[in-house]
């Protein structure tokens, strides 16, 4: 049996390599990581994007440290267990839901096109 840190990577590396050529050419200067667990405040979190949203970049971005999202495994896989989907739906899910708030696509308007 594979180590589970190892299976999750594998699925992330799948996800990532399934979004469309359009979105993955847009995804400069955004690192990708994995982490166990949320912040304290925030168990229930799956994932979470950090950075400056393509909507807000002008003619002055440049030199800036990577925009970074950030999978949470533990609440994932805990998701997985309470029977909202398996794991692979889930990491899928949660990398296109922090990729577009890359995009500059807020929680509300996802909300309203029914893909939080």
């Amino acid at each position: 049996m594979s180590d589970p840190r190892e299976r999750f990577e594998d699925l992330l590396v799948e996800a990532m390599d399934g979004l469309p050529d359009w979105v993955r050419e847009r995804l400069e200067n955004v690192e990708v990581l994995i982490e166990e667990e949320p912040p304290p405040d925030q168990p229930n979190l799956l994932g979470r994007y950090e950075g400056i949203p393509l909507t807000r970049r002008g003619a002055n971005y440049f030199g800036v440290l990577p925009d970074r999202i950030t999978l949470f495994r533990r609440p994932i896989e805990g998701a997985t267990r309470r029977g909202r989907t398996d794991l692979k739906e889930v990491v899928q899910h949660t990398v296109i839901h922090e990729i577009a708030h890359f995009f500059g696509i807020s929680d509300d308007r996802l909300r309203e096109l029914d893909r939080y």
